[in-house]
């Protein structure tokens, strides 16, 4: 438990000094004394960690969820990043949701014929893939959501 422990004050306090001490003291409402606590390596605060809201509240403003990918490290889970963020939701429901699918896939295979038409899909080919891949992956994504929102 120690080695987790260290691991995640280690984020932490990456956590913190992404947003800036000050910042943080602000959005937690916790004193740099606490803050400071919560990631410090000191034996009398090995057993404080940083509450799940305010770790939340901190990751909202700043660059990198830190603890969230510590936490999903320690369970060898991947996280991906979803830069999309639209000033309204979607409508339209399933039936808009099987065209962007159409679509995502029309464009994830115009991207997979271009790479093997010499033999070798290239780093660069590779990275393009993944990122079609994922976007259609948001879409079903979407789908489900919109499915299991009509479902009940």
């Amino acid at each position: 438990m120690a080695d987790i422990g260290t691991y995640l004050k280690k984020h932490t306090e990456a956590l913190v000094k992404d947003v800036g001490i000050e910042a943080a003291c602000q959005i937690t409402g916790k004193s740099k004394a606490t803050l400071g606590r919560y990631y410090s390596d000191n034996a009398e605060h090995a057993d404080r960690f940083m509450p799940v809201d305010a770790v939340a509240k901190l990751e909202n403003a700043a660059s990198f969820p830190h603890v969230t990918s510590a936490l999903a490290d320690l369970k060898n889970i991947t996280l991906s990043y979803d830069d999309r963020r639209p000033n309204s939701e979607r409508s339209g429901g399933v039936n808009q949701d099987v065209i962007a699918l159409s679509q995502r896939f029309a464009m994830l295979m115009t991207e997979y014929q271009q790479a093997i038409e010499d033999g070798i899909i290239t780093v660069n080919e590779a990275k393009r893939l993944l990122k079609e891949t994922v976007l259609l992956q948001h879409v079903l994504i979407d789908m489900k959501l919109h499915l299991e929102e009509e479902s009940t």
